[in-house]
């Protein structure tokens, strides 16, 4: 085998163990996270206390904490208690190695160049500083920290149908700051045009034939060929605005999905938290790779509908995962449809705010329609007319039981008459009725 192969294969082995350790890590994220509201509370939480059992407190042994072969050793089970340990946990370790593998095979190409990529672009920073070695490495380095969050935030949503703040905004900050700081870990510029671009630019000046001013304006642009003049002299600048530029339209995009579906729908469509994670995906990969998951999540979510519809999972579909599938999708298949995607979407250039404001109008007449042919055709609306379904659940029967059952010694060791508090049972609010029971005294026996 040739050596170069010997030594890329290495590197991806060291990278899936790297994974799958921190896949442990995330374990406890998942865990631990959603069960604290306060955000810096939440992530002290993580620290402390240690990794421990569950159901008997017992703390991990080092050993027995090692990813998925420590579980596969204890058989999962608890060493101390012999609890069953979920197999989620060795699945999200591996899956997590896995991820990362394939992120590294995909981003840092064999050659140590950006030829064989697939964030090769020609106006990427990869191409335009060197050397690539350095480039690559740091920016497969902040997408581990983007691959992190979404795995939490896609099992927490799963779980909770909740995405936490402490999740995506630490991973926010990261973002801003390592684009900042080094300059060189975008995808694509901030703004650039290539001479497909242009051309599919000057098609669309035939609307604007009655409007010389705009028509010459659009001709002019549309010559433009490259990437904005200052990236190369003011790269940490150039570096913030793409990861600004892409906070705030993922969140934008979001927002405006969210207001046009409670304008239509007359309910909320989207949760806050939706909004913060693709706030939070658009730091990492700036606006134009924002468009692109924009554009594959709804996609991945008809389909995911689709393949789960006879499972009867429930009327509300989290939107978190396929926003995280469809980031991955992204990083990975850059190279195969971010050509198509420059000279459809992203050839409009300026006009790109025209072209989105028109599609969240369409949004919301079109969801209009449809609920004025529901409530016309007479069907049944979960918004106005929840469905509920009657069953019986442990805090019922616990009720049921303290309300046939007022024993104040009920589930209790039986105490001495003269040694138990006197006021035991005035605190619990039975101290009339004893007196009424009992006239001569309570007997707590």
């Amino acid at each position: 085998m040739h050596p170069l192969w010997i030594e890329y294969l290495f590197c991806i082995t060291s990278v899936f163990v790297l994974g799958c350790v921190i896949g442990s890590w995330l374990n406890v994220c998942v865990y631990r996270l959603p069960r604290e509201e306060r955000f810096w509370t939440a992530l002290k939480n993580l620290s402390y206390p240690p990794s421990h059992c569950p159901r008997c407190q017992t703390p991990i042994k080092w050993y027995d904490n090692v990813p998925v072969l420590g579980w596969l050793r204890l058989r999962g089970r608890c060493r101390n208690c012999r609890g069953k340990i979920p197999a989620r946990y060795p699945l999200v370790e591996f899956t997590t190695g896995c991820l990362f593998a394939l992120l590294y095979w995909c981003e840092v190409p064999m050659e140590w160049t950006a030829s064989g990529g697939t964030l090769a672009h020609p106006y990427g920073p990869a191409t335009l500083f060197s050397p690539a070695l350095t480039v690559v490495h740091v920016r497969f380095g902040l997408h581990v920290v983007l691959l992190s969050a979404l795995i939490v935030a896609t099992l927490i949503d799963i779980d909770l149908r909740i995405i936490p703040d402490s999740v995506t905004l630490p991973a926010m900050t990261t973002a801003v700051a390592v684009q900042f700081l080094s300059g060189i870990t975008y995808l694509v510029p901030v703004w650039y045009q290539t001479r497909e671009m242009g051309d599919s630019l000057r098609s669309l000046t035939l609307p604007f034939h009655g409007s010389r001013s705009v028509e010459s304006w659009l001709i002019n642009v549309s010559r433009f060929e490259g990437p904005v003049p200052w990236l190369g002299d003011h790269p940490h600048l150039h570096g913030l605005a793409v990861s600004l530029a892409g906070l705030l339209l993922g969140g934008a995009v979001i927002w405006g999905v969210r207001l046009a579906g409670f304008w239509a729908l007359r309910m909320e469509a989207m949760g806050f938290g939706d909004v913060v994670l693709m706030a939070m995906i658009g730091s990492f990969i700036g606006w134009q790779g924002t468009l692109a998951v924009f554009v594959l999540a709804p996609l991945l979510a008809v389909l995911g509908a689709l393949a789960t519809a006879s499972f009867r999972l429930g009327d509300y579909i989290p939107f978190g995962p396929y926003l995280s599938l469809a980031t991955l999708l992204v990083l990975v298949g850059f190279r195969r449809f971010w050509p198509a995607l420059e000279t459809s979407l992203l050839g409009v250039g300026p006009l790109l705010p025209l072209v989105a404001l028109i599609m969240l109008v369409s949004l919301v007449a079109m969801l209009s329609g449809w609920w004025a042919i529901k409530r016309r055709l007479g069907w049944v609306d979960l918004a106005e007319q929840p469905q509920w379904v009657e069953q019986w659940l442990p805090a019922d029967q616990l009720t049921y039981q303290a309300m046939e059952n007022a024993d104040p010694r009920q589930g209790q060791w039986r105490t001495p008459a003269g040694e138990a508090w006197p006021g035991q049972l005035a605190g619990r609010g039975l101290g009339h009725y004893e007196a009424w029971r009992h006239p001569s005294g309570p007997s707590l026996r």
